[in-house]
């Protein structure tokens, strides 16, 4: 088999820079690595992107890798399009079909998972919306202390200031029949994520039948700690060309 290419989907409040150290990383062994844009407005939309993003921009076998609400795309884009061979969940969730970003975090622990929404979020219109859709940002004090809690201060700052926002839409829209009951997967789960509690990736990923490691992490552990994403992928890597072997 192929060198396969390595496709890095970020999360929300998040872009592909979020993939930089990790990126770097597995550019220096060798590895064709692209990190496309994940639109952040819904799954019916953000996966058939990605979808089609992998389909025009890859070709030969593909290890498709998700951090945050990236799992919940690739576990829908993984299902339609390119030659995808494994995935790979970095502090992500793994929906199984019908189940939503909301309803898997609801009485999980998270940070998000308040009465009153507007106390972590900042909630804005945007042009073009559905009807009582809007954009959600994380709080200055929600990145600083619940997000990236273990990356420097000034790190912190730039998250907050460039935070690429999700719409509310995408936080209630169902998952569709999920990729990791065909492919063999792997989670990286941040022990220190307050954002999806350990917990909770645990109960998915052992779900999913993921190869599981774990890191003393905040919710961007790749950011934090690239190196244990990076292992993750090459045991995804070496797994998937021993088997095509």
């Amino acid at each position: 088999m192929p060198k396969p290419t390595i496709v890095l989907v970020h999360g929300a409040w998040a872009d592909a820079s979020s993939w930089n150290a990790v990126a770097t990383t597995l550019q220096d062994q060798g590895f064709t690595v692209l990190a496309p844009t994940n639109l952040l407005r819904g799954v019916t939309i953000d996966a058939a992107y990605v979808s089609s993003f992998l389909t025009q921009r890859t070709s030969g076998p593909v290890v498709l890798v998700g951090h945050s609400y990236g799992g919940f795309v690739i576990t829908n884009a993984a299902t339609g399009a390119g030659d995808v061979k494994a995935l790979v969940f970095v502090d992500a969730f793994i929906p199984d079909e019908g189940e939503f970003v909301f309803k898997i975090l609801g009485g999980s622990g998270s940070a998000l998972d308040v009465p009153d929404p507007t106390t972590v979020l900042d909630l804005a219109g945007y042009p073009g919306a559905p009807e009582g859709d809007v954009e959600a940002f994380l709080k200055p004090d929600t990145v600083h202390e619940s997000f990236a809690q273990d990356l420097k201060e000034a790190d912190r700052r730039l998250i907050a200031a460039g935070q690429r926002p999700i719409t509310l839409t995408a936080n209630t829209s169902p998952s569709g029949p999920p990729a990791w009951k065909s492919l063999p997967s792997w989670a990286v789960i941040g022990t220190q994520d307050l954002v999806i509690p350990p917990a909770t990736q645990r109960s998915m990923a052992e779900r999913a039948g993921a190869t599981i490691t774990e890191v003393d992490g905040s919710h961007v552990s790749m950011v934090s700690h690239p190196q244990a994403s990076v292992d993750a992928i090459l045991a995804a890597v070496a797994a998937v060309t021993t088997d095509g072997e």
